[in-house]
């Protein structure tokens, strides 16, 4: 049950006009002002970047779930997520604030502008990683009309994609291309021996109904690969967005935001 400290912050936020009470307000500056949220970025980097030569080495490891068997022989790869993971989008998140607006508005428009920066250490892990002759490969759930754009984004950052290979894959970009990333994944171990998985969310390592499960489920499952992570699975904090506040709202979208925050003020827990 509520305390009533808890419905009078509920009903305060209700009463504030949408910008000065704006949900992604805290996690928005986090990101783009604090020495904490540049510090963890680089720490994850810096740790992904000790660890990748040996597990290049080791043609008998694979960071897949989707590669069971059959690619000690394959040349390795590594997979990135794209938002919050390699480029960072916390503008187009300021943006939503200043005006009273939530994803997905403008998210097309932004990603046009080609103007996002990498976040804090991934330019370096992938100059290591070319170096070491490992294929980088982008798997995203950006849409596929956003590929052209995602692609001169990452140009214009410095990143040179091969001119015989798809190192992009969009979400939508063939029919099997859903919000799952296993078939994505399942299509880049075909060929390659995955050895790194980097992202911002549970879904970029595990399939979707493992990610898009309750936050009980979603946390028992990810103590039961406490071995990947840190290992050859790298996870960047994203405390704007992300399928952990959906999980809150039983991924149901069509709920109306003061209904969102009423539930996440439910599960919050006063005795851990």
């Amino acid at each position: 049950m509520k305390t009533n400290a808890f419905v009078l912050i509920f009903i305060s936020l209700l009463a504030l006009p949408e910008t000065k009470g704006h949900q992604g307000l805290m996690a928005t500056l986090f990101v783009q002002k604090s020495a904490e949220f540049y510090s963890n970025s680089i720490g994850i980097y810096n740790s992904a970047m000790e660890k990748l030569p040996a597990l290049v080495e080791d043609k008998n490891y694979t960071a897949a779930l989707e590669q069971n068997s059959g690619f000690s022989g394959k040349p390795p790869a590594v997979i990135l997520d794209i938002d919050q993971t390699v480029l960072d989008n916390i503008a187009y998140q300021a943006r939503l604030i200043e005006n009273g607006r939530y994803y997905p508005d403008g998210w097309d428009a932004w990603c046009m502008e080609e103007k996002a920066y990498y976040i804090p250490g991934v330019e370096q892990f992938l100059a290591l990683a070319t170096s070491l002759g490992v294929e980088v490969f982008f798997v995203t759930n950006r849409t596929a009309n956003l590929e052209e754009a995602t692609r001169n984004n990452l140009e214009k950052l410095g990143f040179s994609f091969s001119t015989k290979l798809d190192q992009l894959l969009m979400k939508g970009e063939k029919p099997e291309w859903t919000s799952d990333k296993t078939s994505r994944r399942q299509l880049i171990a075909d060929d390659y021996r995955i050895v790194m998985m980097i992202g911002d969310n549970f879904g970029d390592f595990v399939s979707l109904d493992v990610n898009r499960s309750s936050t009980e489920q979603r946390n028992d499952a990810a103590k039961a690969y406490n071995e990947m992570w840190g290992h050859s699975w790298f996870m960047l904090a994203n405390p704007t967005y992300g399928d952990w506040e959906s999980a809150f709202i039983n991924f149901d979208y069509g709920i109306p935001r003061s209904k969102q925050l009423e539930m996440k003020l439910d599960v919050l827990d006063q005795q851990r």
